[in-house]
């Protein structure tokens, strides 16, 4: 199949992109691109409209963004040395194209000549935000600069996705090389029965042990050796597995210590060139935060008021343990904290976390998760059948449709992903995702969602485009052909991606640029966390708290003490995602004054964020691939959790005041929030929703914190 990455089906033949293709098809794609930028250059500027100008711009490079989307895509989920290797020598190729376009000394004068014509100025709504952000982009991508500087910016551009991409093959190498073999089963015990089973099922998948003899494999994702940490009553291996966790991105020949450092530098050069004092003030510049300062300044603020309730908490841990084991009051090992913090729990609350488990498997927690959507969204979700093919199966050996028209099952990139469409109440299709649950030594850690295809509603001459996106994850497998049983931390994080996926689908702007989750980066968080509450509210959990067996409801007893024990343990919660954000900014705030120690400044910026304790622990940058595993990504925006926290907290109140499950107060949701994208000032969306602006006390009272 020729091209198979610019091939246009909406069902994507995933057998037929294997890295071979990657260069060819990438290579042709740029070409394509360039050609298309340059026809918009070279445009009669006597007949300039919107479409020949700031959409003619955004059409240009949809065929390379789309088939670079999916390589980028397949990196994370199907990891191999031959993709990775046709990756590289693309990456620096499409980086240096995107860095050049805001450089075209004759495209940014087409659309500053564009911008002061008659029709330009009287552009209205998303069109003239669409014309304003395009202009704002240009100048902050440095379209304003001389020859020279603009030449250096392309070149940094490129050299921060080769070292930023070197950084997450290391945090996946290393993630993959650690494990731990225990021949014993008496080392776990404490740890859930679910957990042993999957640890004995993950070492027979890798060759360890038989059924007469059983082994077992802890290895480096959460559903691994968390239960482990949390439960496990053997010290020793509770700090074998701290200390292997902390060496991810540390040492060897994985170490990320010098890729941080020139990751640092390399973006304080660009802020820079870019006439700003550092990167955070460069990044923020188009956010809500505006500047580095306002996001340093919430988090600071943030931390003093939740610092005298963690300072209470951390206390309470110390003599909770000292009472209980008969010890000293006296710090914390790192490997402890976990285990006493659980037992404290069941001891506050006479609550076992692992109870949840039985009432969450995976596909009821989907499914239930997906009708309570359609009661306040007003929408279908629908299962699609699904086949997976070996690369390079030939068309007559799968049935698998093309179009979303067309039935027939739809071609997945691994057995276990599925694909659901979602429809409208009149049954009008508005977009489709994949999900993919479950992790693999191929697969990147954590849970994301993404879009392969934005989407946009019928205008003008334009016909409907369909939303495709995808939710991944790595969470708690099945184990012997038994269902996949999710902790409540594992339902949430589901519930959070599944917000971003609705945040897309929802999309209803007629440009595709300003549609879907394409909004400021502090804001981007608001739907995601918002349907986390979910997970906390009587009514909800009937949709999707059921037992795996018998399908009965999770019995009240067991849900009143889930929600009494929702805000146990929340300022040190709060603080450590505060402590992440500090790490984040101070580091691209105030690079020229860092010097030595990558372990020793991570401890003195974060002083006062973190809990005390015996053994200091490494800095868990080396493994933050939020902030380092591309050129900007979450970088100087990891204080969008909490400032996006605030106002889910507060938004989350119309739905308590006017009924949870209020499919009118749903509906307000979509049409105000979810629906609008990047259309209007996201403070406005917000006060649409809520006739107001946001209460800043919101997230302090509802985590008991005020």
């Amino acid at each position: 199949m020729p091209n198979p990455f610019l091939t246009q089906d909406f069902h994507i033949r995933w057998s037929t992109l294997t890295p071979d293709h990657i260069v060819p098809d990438i290579e042709l794609a740029l070409e394509r691109a360039q050609k298309a930028v340059d026809a918009v250059i070279e445009q009669d500027r006597g007949r300039m409209t919107f479409d020949s100008v700031i959409f003619g711009l955004e059409e240009a490079t949809r065929e390379l963004d789309q088939a670079w989307g999916l390589v980028q895509h397949l990196k994370a989920v199907c990891d191999s040395p031959e993709l990775r290797a046709a990756h590289e020598v693309m990456l620096a190729k499409v980086s240096a194209f995107h860095a050049r376009i805001p450089l075209n000394r004759h495209l940014w004068d087409l659309i500053q000549t564009y911008s002061k014509t008659d029709e330009a100025r009287s552009l209205a709504g998303v069109y003239q935000r669409s014309l304003s952000e395009t202009l704002a982009h240009f100048r902050n991508h440095g379209a304003e600069l001389s020859d020279e500087k603009k030449a250096r910016l392309e070149a940094l551009q490129a050299e921060l996705s080769a070292v930023a991409q070197k950084f997450a093959n290391n945090v996946l190498d290393s993630t993959k090389a650690f494990e731990i073999i225990l021949d014993d089963a008496s080392r776990l015990r404490g740890v859930p029965q679910t957990a042993i089973d999957a640890a004995r099922a993950d070492a027979a998948a890798n060759g360890h042990g038989t059924l007469d003899q059983p082994k077992y494999r802890i290895n480096a994702t959460i559903p691994s050796y968390f239960p482990v940490l949390q439960f496990g009553d053997d010290a020793e291996l509770r700090k074998q597995i701290w200390l292997g966790v902390c060496s991810i991105g540390r040492g060897g020949q994985h170490d990320n210590t010098a890729l941080i450092w020139e990751i640092l530098r390399l973006r304080q050069e660009k802020a820079e060139l870019l006439g700003k004092a550092n990167f955070a003030d460069h990044v923020l510049e188009l956010r809500m935060a505006k500047n580095g300062a306002t996001a340093l300044e919430f988090i600071e603020r943030l931390q003093k008021r939740v610092k005298p309730h963690f300072d209470r908490e951390v206390m309470q841990l110390q003599e909770f343990r000292a009472e209980a084991a008969n010890c000293e009051h006296d710090l914390f090992e790192p490997w402890d904290v976990p285990y006493w913090s659980e037992k404290l729990r069941k001891h506050e609350f006479d609550f076992d976390t692992e109870e949840l488990r039985q009432y969450f498997p995976v596909d009821g927690v989907i499914n239930g998760m997906f009708r309570l959507a359609e009661h306040l969204f007003d929408v279908k979700l629908v299962e699609r059948p699904t086949v997976f093919l070996h690369p390079m199966s030939t068309s007559e050996a799968t049935p698998a449709s093309l179009d979303p028209n067309t039935p027939g099952p739809v071609e997945v990139w691994h057995p276990e992903v599925k694909f659901y469409e979602m429809r409208n109440a009149d049954g009008v299709h508005v977009g489709s995702f994949y999900a993919d649950w479950h992790p693999r030594t191929s697969k990147r850690a954590g849970a994301w969602m993404g879009h392969l295809l934005t989407g946009c509603p019928p205008v003008k001459n334009r016909d409907r485009r369909l939303h495709l996106g995808l939710i991944c994850g790595n969470m708690s497998p099945p184990v012997d052909g038994k269902p996949a049983l999710l902790n409540h931390n594992e339902v949430t994080t589901v519930f959070h991606e599944f917000g971003h996926l609705l945040h897309q689908l929802f999309g209803n702007v007629e440009l595709p640029s300003m549609n879907g989750t394409n909004v400021a980066w502090d804001f981007v968080e608001l739907p995601s966390q918002f349907m986390e509450n979910f997970c906390w509210d009587y009514k909800s959990l009937e949709f999707f708290a059921k037992h795996h067996q018998t399908q009965e409801p999770m019995p009240a007893r067991l849900v009143d003490r889930m929600i009494k024990a929702r805000n146990y343990g929340s300022a040190r919660a709060t603080m450590r995602q505060l402590s992440f954000g500090k790490l984040d900014l101070d580091l691209h705030i105030k690079y020229s004054r860092h010097e030595g120690d990558l372990d020793d400044l991570s401890r003195e910026i974060t002083k006062g964020y973190t809990i005390p304790l015996k053994t200091l622990p490494p800095s868990m940058a080396r493994s933050f691939s939020h902030l380092f595993s591309s050129p900007v990504g979450y970088a100087s925006g990891y204080y969008s959790y909490k400032w996006a926290d605030v106002l889910v907290a507060d938004a989350f109140t119309r739905f308590q005041r006017e009924g949870v499950l209020n499919p009118q107060t749903g509906r307000s949701f979509r049409d105000c929030i979810l629906s609008k994208g990047n259309s209007e000032d996201p403070a406005k969306l917000f006060r649409d929703f809520m006739g107001r602006d946001p209460d800043p006390d919101a997230l302090l009272r509802r985590d008991g914190l005020m």
